[in-house]
């Protein structure tokens, strides 16, 4: 026989009596319910009644049901059925079922919502402002919410499971603590702070990590990576831009080595597409060589096809750095302001490129270890892996001292460098430095002016050429490996080009 707390419909009374004991229930659970939140709370167990549903068997598909359905309940209506915020409290009402067990939750099923506190407490550790703290947690009960009405396993969970939560048509019956239905936010935000979430859940391991999206990695990636590290000794970013340049073109040498031929590898360099610059084109050949020379030492391949790659034409000296005015390099680090933690850390940055001549690399890999305030001197790792000391020009020690101590924020991270914004972590590259010079320029008003960080560079090797300095000494305070490298900025000194140009033959003097 059927009780009537898990049939209603069962017999009129005792299902009615039932209704409005759970009704009565949840009203002194919540204090602050609604004459409407009432309302469809009992039209829901209403309709359960009327066609017999157990009360066990409500879920947020029998809801989508009572939503839809041709209503003949009594004194409620349709018109109740198409107001969003009605649904919104009929599905607040059944996770109040859920909450008192009387609607079973699958057992794979793990809810989320009490993880929420330690996650609050993992935002406001990593100093994120309260703004961000409100979205981030407004986002991540949504998505615990949404998971749980969609009865999705925890080892389920994915990035898929958010884009398709990002996407939703909205139902969720969430409300504010003043009992005001949450307006949907839009799919950016939901992403954003499901993502967040979800990290954090692999990170205490409540749910499987990331899935390796694509096919598997090719061995012979994995192969060259470590050649490249162990034979030719190179730096970790050079192993990424060669792997990043060889899984562009990969596929076309096939999977056999030994049916490679000549034709294959010329059209690797020959058949590239328009949007390809000179210095990609050039990138693929280096690239292209390495491997072939990687494959003909493991025997995979004929070592006569290492000729077949064409040559890149490359002329060194065809072009005349670009170069910024010295007068305008110290307008520039006036017009850096030292009123937020923004513009002493960008002062800091561009008074090491403008008096130091770095590059944005050596920025980036700047860590605290590096600065050695005894002797006044920087340690620089540039493209080599053996460290460089340089001199640390007294008024780049100011302002480096004054970021560390007054706008460097308090991290575990050894990085000098930093982002101004929680969870303060590290530049992604040295892309970045080239990005803030581009901001100093704009804030200062300088318009017209060649762009990138290594236009510092530049300027300052012109600036010693012009002062009379030596080519050589140029290139160790460059810390160039070639003194053709150097030989570039012969060309910068106009003047001194003028005094031993010859003229044009047949030219009328």
């Amino acid at each position: 026989m059927t009780s009537p707390s898990s049939h209603p419909g069962g017999t009129t009374a005792a299902g009615a009596t039932v209704n409005q004991a759970l009704v009565s229930g949840y009203l002194a659970d919540n204090s602050n319910l609604s004459a409407g939140a009432l309302s469809a709370a009992r039209h829901l167990l209403r309709w359960a009644t009327d066609r017999q549903i157990t009360i066990s068997d409500l879920d947020a598909t029998a809801v989508d049901r009572f939503a839809r359905h041709r209503c003949r309940c009594g004194r409620y209506s349709s018109a109740q059925l198409r107001n969003p915020s009605y649904m919104t409290d009929a599905r607040r009402f059944l996770r109040y079922l859920e909450g008192i067990g009387h609607v079973a939750i699958p057992d794979e099923v793990a809810p989320l919502g009490p993880h929420l506190a330690d996650f609050s407490a993992n935002l406001a550790a990593q100093s994120y402002s309260k703004v961000t703290c409100s979205s981030r947690m407004s986002q991540a009960r949504h998505f615990a919410e949404w998971i749980l009405q969609m009865r999705v396993p925890a080892d389920s969970i994915d990035d898929d499971m958010v884009a398709q939560f990002a996407h939703h048509d909205c139902q969720c019956g969430i409300r504010t603590k003043r009992g005001k239905r949450v307006v949907s936010t839009g799919a950016k935000d939901r992403r954003r702070g499901a993502l967040a979430f979800v990290a954090f859940l692999r990170v205490k391991g409540l749910i499987p990590p990331a899935k390796i999206i694509g096919p598997n990695p090719d061995p012979r990636l994995a192969a060259f990576d470590h050649w490249l590290r162990r034979e030719r000794g190179a730096t970790a970013e050079t192993v990424r831009r060669y792997l990043q340049e060889l899984g562009r073109w990969l596929e076309r040498l096939g999977t056999e080595p030994q049916e490679l031929n000549a034709a294959v590898i010329r059209a690797i360099v020959l058949d590239q597409g328009e949007d390809r610059s000179r210095s990609s084109v050039r990138m693929t050949i280096t690239v292209l060589r390495t491997f072939l020379r990687f494959m003909i030492g493991e025997g995979l391949c004929a070592p006569s096809l290492l000729l077949a790659v064409p040559s890149g034409v490359r002329r060194r000296l065809s072009t005349v750095p670009k170069t910024i005015p010295a007068s305008t390099i110290e307008e520039i680090v006036a017009s850096c302001g030292t009123g937020t933690a923004v513009e002493v850390r960008d002062r800091a940055i561009i008074l090491l490129l403008a008096r130091m001549a770095l590059r944005a690399g050596d920025i980036w890999q700047l860590h605290l270890r590096d600065i050695d305030w005894r002797a006044s001197r920087l340690r620089l790792h540039g493209k080599s892996r053996r460290g460089v000391f340089m001199p640390l020009p007294q008024d780049v020690g100011d302002a480096l001292l004054a970021y560390i101590e007054d706008a460097r924020p308090v991290v575990a991270s050894d990085r000098v460098f930093l982002r101004v914004q929680a969870p303060f972590t590290p530049f992604r590259s040295s892309a970045e430095i080239a990005g803030i010079v581009s901001r100093v320029l704009s804030r200062g008003g300088f318009v017209g002016l060649p762009t990138g960080a290594h236009v510092f560079r530049h300027s300052l090797a012109s600036t010693w050429l012009r002062g009379g300095a030596e080519l050589d000494q140029i290139g160790a305070a460059l810390r160039h490996a070639s003194r053709d490298t150097t030989a570039i900025y012969a060309k910068v000194d106009i003047d001194m080009l003028g005094a031993v140009a010859q003229p044009w033959p047949g030219y009328a003097t």
